[in-house]
């Protein structure tokens, strides 16, 4: 294997040199932390890309995804692919993996010190590791494939050259993802190693703020609901110019990111406090990534801006199902408003303690009944849900009074407080859950069937569905939804997209129609519907699934196709697809024997590698291509 310590002595006095002239992160300020004395021995780790040259970076840990946290640094190498990946510290490679999806092929090397750096997102492994991978994918017949190995197969030394960066799995880009992970496989903060490759000396950016009440009593400009404020910026800080008007238990939400020194990349922020009165209430730190309750961050985010919008609002308050442990013993962050102002600092922190502030002041204000305007909406009746709280709504021409049906019972709500051409009811769904709703002439439909809590397994049954949620599957108490029309298609409206789930639900539809078994379950999303699948017995259909939605049954009768790029000795490459239910497999075979054939979906991709790669590819070769409904194509040609 290749040795960076060979690189020539010329190359290297000018790295020294251009070393010298920069400041070291300790210099900045630079992101020390303790370690422990059993970690202490080999934290001396190297920058996989590049080491001694400064490299700008495309993502840092504890980034917000849209699923996950992310559990490294993204490393830029400039658009390239190939570029050598060195191993940070010697050890033994220890895991192989590779998926057309997530870090695609990867590399895992175990260090004497307990901790493990990973390496994703590669073109390929060193010769050695490539020649060992392709056998066991032929023995296994398979290109996605994970391969563990033990201390004495593929030993590495700090700086042996064990990958080249690429592009693979979900990349949207080449770049190098690289984590360090402990012995109980946390991933942890590569930026605490005190890598001198990486200079930041830029603090995090402030881009908006969202304030909301926090139970029904609560008010924010004299209003209840969630309300999103722009501020405006003084050198490194922040501010919101006015102050804002609050009244009982409010909740903050910060939009923003963090900018490291010549780079575009908007990264995460590690660290953020927020002080009333110069009191800390919370503290915010990740500085560890544990990959079983990764997808939590759900509880962290506001989840239905980021299903709307797409902008993840990091909550500055505990929320309920919220069990992560970034959070100091404080309480929940919530900040109570009653009859004096509080003054507001949030602090936020990169992994190189460059320090933004923003700060702003609540000031309080009695709930009123009469309020100067509200946001109107062409609807004469509209609702919106915020946690346990329902708001509804109604212009005033349909009178001063609201009427739930719930239980074979009514209850009559006068407004909480009105605008000069719109009133405002609000109630808890833990006291009502009304299934329609009479304002002066009108009824409207709620559709809401049942509250479904979260510790317990429950089960809902009907007439047009059944459905099973596992103890654990939400994050908090639901307010199940469930619709069913039959117009052109059938649609099963179940739940609320804007309500994450934590694991899946099971599902099964009772539909009016009778359908071939060749129709399966799609979820309307976007442009396309997205594919599901499910089990027929008996007429019904049952599924699984972690997302709530629109559910319709459909046929994919057409089969996937596959277009020829280059055939020939030397390669054989070609772009797969369907249309509607997707890929499901496809496989390969040369004279009759199987070949190998790498896939990238984001390319649509295959293309042949031989066992024997000084063999040329010759003789009849034969592609198959599966959909998930079951449509094949197959593909033959001759080689000379």
């Amino acid at each position: 294997m290749k040795n960076y310590w060979s690189l020539r002595l010329s190359k290297f006095t000018v790295l020294v040199l251009l070393l010298a002239s920069l400041k070291s992160p300790a210099q900045y300020g630079g992101p020390e932390r303790e370690l422990g004395n059993s970690d202490n021995a080999s934290t001396n780790y190297l920058f996989p890309i590049e080491p001694g040259t400064p490299n700008l970076l495309a993502g840092t840990m504890g980034e917000l995804r849209s699923n996950h946290f992310h559990s490294g640094i993204d490393i830029r190498t400039n658009g390239r692919i190939g570029v050598p990946v060195l191993s940070a510290q010697q050890g033994y490679v220890s895991r192989i993996s590779i998926s057309p999806g997530g870090y695609g092929n990867a590399i895992y090397v175990t260090h004497p010190n307990g901790h493990t750096s990973v390496y994703g997102h590669l073109d390929r492994f060193d010769k050695k590791i490539s020649d060992y991978v392709r056998k066991e994918q032929y023995r296994k017949k398979t290109f996605a494939i994970n391969l563990n190995f033990s201390s004495g197969t593929f030993p590495v030394n700090k700086g042996d050259t064990i990958a080249y960066s690429g592009n693979s799995g979900s990349s949207s880009g080449p770049h190098l993802h690289f984590d360090i992970r402990d012995k109980n496989n946390e991933a942890l903060n590569p930026l605490i190693f005190n890598f001198s490759e990486v200079v930041d000396t830029t603090p995090p950016v402030v881009q908006k703020i969202a304030l909301r009440t926090m139970d029904i009593n609560s008010r924010i400009n004299d209003q209840f609901g969630r309300f999103v404020f722009y501020v405006v910026r003084e050198e490194n800080n922040y501010r919101l110019p006015y102050p804002i008007l609050a009244y009982g238990n409010i909740g903050i939400e910060f939009l923003g990111y963090d900018k490291l020194d010549n780079s575009r990349a908007k990264c995460g922020i590690n660290d953020i406090e927020v002080l009333t009165d110069n009191e800390r209430i919370f503290r915010q730190v990740i500085d560890k990534v544990n990959f079983a309750v990764t997808r939590n961050i759900l509880t962290l985010m506001d989840y239905p801006t980021m299903m709307e919008s797409g902008e993840r609002f990091n909550k500055l308050y505990i929320d309920d199902g919220n069990d992560l442990n970034y959070y100091e013993s404080l309480g929940k962050g919530t900040i109570r408003v009653n009859s004096k102002e509080v003054p507001v600092t949030i602090k936020l922190k990169d992994s190189y303690n460059n320090e933004s502030l923003l700060s702003f002041t609540l000031k309080p204000s009695t709930p009123v009944s009469q309020v100067p305007s509200l946001r109107t909406s062409a609807a004469s009746i509209t609702f919106n849900k915020l946690e346990n709280i329902m708001e509804v709504r109604t212009v005033k021409t349909l009178g001063d009074s609201l009427v739930l049906f719930h239980e074979s019972k009514s209850t009559t709500l006068g407004p909480v407080y009105a605008s000069t051409n719109q009133n405002v009811f609000l109630f808890d769904l833990r006291d009502y859950l009304p299934d329609s709703i009479k304002s002066g002439d009108q009824k409207f439909i709620t559709h809401l069937k049942d509250r479904i809590p979260s510790a317990v397994t429950y089960n809902y049954y009907s007439d047009v569905t059944d459905i099973t949620f596992p103890k654990g599957s939400l994050y908090d108490t639901m307010y199940l939804a469930v619709t069913y029309q039959n117009v052109d298609d059938e649609i099963f409206s179940i739940g609320d997209v804007n309500v994450p789930l934590n694991r899946s639900i099971n599902i099964t539809l009772k539909p009016k129609i009778d359908y071939k078994e060749s129709y399966a379950v799609y979820r309307k999303s976007g442009r396309y519907p997205e594919y599901i699948g499910g089990a027929w017995s008996n007429g019904k259909i049952a599924f699984s699934t972690r997302s709530f939605g629109d559910f319709v049954l459909m046929e994919d009768t057409s089969a996937p196709t596959i277009f020829k790029m280059a055939v020939n000795g030397a390669a054989a490459r070609f772009r797969i697809k369907d249309d509607l239910s997707g890929i499901a497999y496809y496989e390969a075979s040369i004279n009759g024997e199987w070949l190998l054939m790498n896939y990238d979906p984001k390319t649509s991709m295959i293309w042949a590698e031989r066992l024997d790669q000084s063999k040329p590819l010759q003789g009849d070769l034969r592609i198959k291509v599966v959909d998930n409904a079951g449509n094949e194509n197959i593909y033959q040609q001759i080689i000379p």
